[in-house]
């Protein structure tokens, strides 16, 4: 039988395969096994620590008696506290009524004494246990049990699957065996679904050992089964995002060698601390982070289970609104919502991770993903935030540099694949036009389809700009000229990266990318150092930020003439840059015997 299963799998994917018998040794198997169920029992006895024993306090929270004898202490506190306050208003009278002063005294050592026989009794006897509160105590171990292990599942399988997925393939690029298995006849979606499936499988196993228990803890915490099964499947969905951007990010970073596990894995701890601690603490989700912090399971574990946090004033996700559409008033649309986004781009990464496997030199995302891509993550953004998108317009002003930077980064082709389509473009059997090459082409420039992915980001804004209506018609107009400055700015960026990058030097990735973002936040960052900021500095020095990559922090101050000349310089640089580029582009398509009869 176990032959018959073994052929089965071969057939169905002989990656998978190939990783299980790499790992499931006997010896290996046994460690996970044994690893979970001693730390099921460590946390289980742990817990019994606080079992209510035969001196369990009278005030204890199991205990019956202790509301009895909080309310009692409670009310001779509040007699001492009323008395001493007597006290001190009939010492103020002048002259002073001794008698009554006399009385109150007298008064406050009886509640003294009082106090001190109670405090006595407390210490000295203890809670009788047909008076303890067993079902209680046993419901609240268990939903202890419970989320312990909720918390760990998350760090195990997100942080430790990533540092072995990424791992596992830089291993195999360094010692060849990777260019290997892609000339081998199995598809990619076959290798690399062996690859999730096979490489973190230990810790599959040892979150399978523990799930049985875990359900059964929260069973008997009485939690529904159906808030424990969405937790499971948002679980699902976020290891399917997270390891499908570890296969990712190991292809695409093949430059940090060794260091990326590392680095991988370190970031995503990163991003679950912190998006723990905005959890736990009840940080607002109606800000900038909202579209942040939907990539990191924490807000709805919290919500589906409400003591792993104590929040007060219950899980942040309960406000949210999508496009004001009330998310978080139901379970099944929040959680429908996670799954969707999960799912989503989960989707869209394991198409670009197909791409870039069969392919290491190819450009990370198609122009078509591209749009496709941009227009997503603007829906998701102003979907999230159309509340109070006025009050966060500098963070998804810097969201989008960072996104340009990135986009710029994924679609930019390199030397070799530029001069190729400059050389034999004209021979292809497709005969599509320049202009369609240049929106959907591969291995074209790529400053077109950023053109129009910028578009797409300005888009929103623009219409949200119209819509508004506490702006007269010149704010309205000058927002848009705002609109215009970026674009034209974030197109300066993209021809300087794509020119670095057509360069022969060696890390041209690195140095177009370090470039780029210094032309971006450099400025920016100089006028903030300065102060230059409306309110505070001459109209004069404020017409810098028209020059920056946040022309908006300063559109508003800065006239109109100031504004056309910032635009028609920008335009003139890009121009001048773009009129360059063809050129090198030409004479880099040219073939070497014609650049060498004329003497290149």
């Amino acid at each position: 039988m176990m032959l018959n299963l073994i052929d089965r799998l071969s057939e169905w994917n002989p990656q998978l395969l190939r990783e299980l018998k790499g790992r499931l040794k006997l010896f290996n198997v046994a460690i996970a096994v044994i690893t979970s169920l001693l730390l099921q029992l460590v946390i289980f006895l742990y817990q019994l620590r606080d079992f209510p024993g035969e001196k369990y306090s009278l005030k204890g929270s199991y205990c019956h008696l202790h509301e009895f004898y909080d309310r009692k202490e409670s009310l001779l506190y509040t007699q001492q506290s009323t008395l001493s306050n007597q006290l001190s208003d009939f010492q103020q009278i002048k002259p002073p009524d001794l008698t009554k002063i006399a009385n109150i005294k007298v008064k406050i050592a009886q509640v003294n004494t009082e106090i001190s026989n109670l405090q006595s009794y407390l210490q000295n006897n203890f809670c009788p246990e047909n008076e303890i509160g067993w079902q209680s105590w046993w419901r609240d171990h268990w939903e202890y049990f419970f989320l312990t292990f909720s918390v760990l599942f998350i760090f195990t399988l997100l942080v430790a699957g990533t540092y072995l997925l990424i791992s596992d393939l830089a291993k195999e690029e360094n010692r060849g065996t990777l260019n290997f298995i892609r000339l081998s006849p199995q598809s990619e979606a076959s290798i690399l679904t062996g690859k999730l499936l096979g490489v973190p499988s230990l810790i599959y196993l040892f979150i399978i050992v523990a799930i049985p228990l875990h359900i059964w803890a929260g069973y008997s915490a009485k939690i529904a089964l159906s808030y424990i099964f969405s937790y499971y499947a948002v679980l699902f969905a976020s290891c399917l995002l997270f390891f499908n951007s570890a296969l990712l990010f190991s292809l695409v970073s093949r430059w940090f060698s060794s260091f990326q596990p590392w680095l991988g894995s370190g970031a995503v701890l990163f991003l679950l601390i912190i998006t723990m601690m905005m959890a736990s603490s009840s940080h607002n989700i109606k800000d900038s982070s909202s579209s942040f912090r939907l990539f990191s399971p924490w807000d709805i574990t919290n919500y589906l289970f409400p003591n792993l946090f104590n929040v007060y004033q219950g899980s942040p996700i309960e406000n949210l609104q999508f496009f004001y559409l009330p998310l978080g008033k139901n379970v099944v649309s929040i959680v429908g919502f996670y799954l969707l986004n999960y799912g989503m781009w989960s989707y869209g990464i394991w198409q670009v991770t197909k791409r870039c496997f069969r392919n290491p030199n190819t450009t990370v995302l198609t122009k078509g993903q591209s749009y496709v891509f941009i227009a997503c993550s603007q829906v998701i953004v102003w979907g999230l935030n159309i509340e109070y998108i006025h009050k966060i317009r500098d963070y998804i002003t810097f969201f989008n540099c960072l996104l340009v930077i990135g986009l710029i980064a994924c679609l930019s082709p390199h030397r070799q694949t530029i001069q190729d389509w400059a050389r034999y473009r004209h021979q292809s059997k497709q005969n599509k036009s320049l202009l369609s090459d240049l929106i959907w082409g591969g291995k074209s420039p790529a400053l077109l389809a950023i053109a129009i992915n910028l578009v797409i980001i300005s888009t929103p804004s623009i219409f949200w700009t119209f819509l508004s209506p506490n702006s007269n018609s010149l704010d309205k107009f000058k927002l848009v000229l705002a609109e215009v400055l970026f674009i034209s700015f974030m197109m300066i960026c993209a021809t300087i990266a794509q020119f670095i990058l057509l360069t022969k030097t060696r890390k041209r990735a690195f140095w177009g990318t370090g470039i780029v973002a210094a032309v971006m936040f450099l400025p920016p960052m100089i006028l903030a150092i300065f102060g230059i900021a409306p309110a505070k500095t001459p109209s004069s020095w404020i017409s810098l930020w028209v020059f920056s990559s946040f022309p908006w922090v300063g559109i508003q101050e800065t006239g109109i003439i100031t504004i056309f000349m910032g635009l028609l310089a920008e335009l003139s640089i890009l121009t001048l840059l773009n009129f360059q580029l063809t050129r090198r582009v030409k004479l880099a398509g040219e073939s070497a015997t014609k650049a060498l009869l004329a003497g290149r």
